[in-house]
């Protein structure tokens, strides 16, 4: 899968149409001396196969390049990466939390009104587009009643992230709800738990042990799609928010047409993707005992 991406991405960036050196210059024409020298540097000058090998050795000796401006790639996601990070874990936390829990009192209380109400505005958040929604709450929460900060200070405090989070943790909110009710409401008709009742066990023991927990486990395959969305997908909310992110790098190097920023940044989020659905997989026997491998 790693092979199969980073080949992709590089095919995407470096075959499009167009002159990389020529764009660096802009409006202004580079000398041929300056030309020459720009394409050994990014060994532009070789076939398309060998510069992809070039790049794959580079990577694998931790090696992400240099960007057309003359910095380090390794120096750019050093920092930006933690502000991204910090903002996708908060909202993966945010959505977690209070998307496990509407779902799961949904579920329970089947066909009740907070069930018909967290399924209308599950609905509303699905059909809102991220920009409207991050420009909605920075006008109401941070401008007119003024409970956020509307846009990040120097230096990103954990506050200044809350309003992006909440934004970035609303998209799939509606997903986790709609999820976490249909899982317990299927969970509670099945054998074991009637079984649990039938035994005598308190509703607080059979909820969360034998409901709750059977009932996570398609929740935290959508969590950790969601937090590559989230480290990927974050680009627009960090630009209405000015969170010197990964997103916001990405963008400007993508305005810039700086083909070995792209590259070198996307084939880190593909790794960071394909560790984090390993490590789904993984927690799926800590979460259900009856798919744990047994020699």
């Amino acid at each position: 899968m790693f092979l199969g991406a980073t080949f992709l991405i590089f095919s995407m960036v470096f075959l499009l149409p167009g002159d990389p050196i020529l764009a660096l210059f802009g409006d202004k024409t580079p000398t041929d001396a300056q030309y020459a020298a720009l394409q050994a540097e990014y060994h532009l000058d070789q076939p398309f196969f060998t510069r992809y090998l070039i790049y794959l050795g580079d990577l694998f000796r931790g090696d992400l390049g240099t960007t057309f401006r003359g910095q380090e790639v390794n120096d750019i996601l050093l920092r930006t990466f933690p502000v991204t990070l910090r903002l996708a874990l908060l909202a993966i936390v945010l959505q977690l939390v209070f998307g496990v829990a509407v779902g799961l009192i949904a579920g329970l209380r089947k066909n009740s009104a907070f069930d018909h109400v967290s399924m209308l505005i599950s609905l509303v958040l699905i059909s809102l587009p991220v920009f409207v929604l991050a420009f909605i709450a920075q006008f109401f929460l941070g401008i007119q009643l003024g409970i956020f900060r509307p846009t990040v200070s120097r230096g990103v405090p954990w506050e200044d992230l809350l309003l992006p989070a909440i934004v970035l943790a609303a998209l799939n909110f509606a997903y986790v709800v709609r999820l976490t009710r249909a899982s317990v409401i299927e969970t509670r008709q099945q054998d074991f738990v009637r079984m649990a009742f039938g035994k005598g066990l308190p509703t607080r023991r059979v909820i969360p042990v034998h409901v709750l927990r059977n009932s996570l486990i398609p929740v935290t395959t959508n969590l950790a799609a969601d937090f590559g969305i989230l480290i990927v997908g974050a680009t627009v909310t960090e630009g209405i928010f000015n969170v010197p992110g990964v997103g916001n790098e990405l963008f400007g190097a993508i305005q810039r047409h700086d083909a070995p920023e792209i590259v070198s940044i996307v084939t880190v989020l593909v790794v960071i993707y394909v560790l984090v659905n390993l490590l789904i997989d993984l927690l799926y026997g800590v979460l259900d005992p009856r798919i744990r491998y047994v020699k």
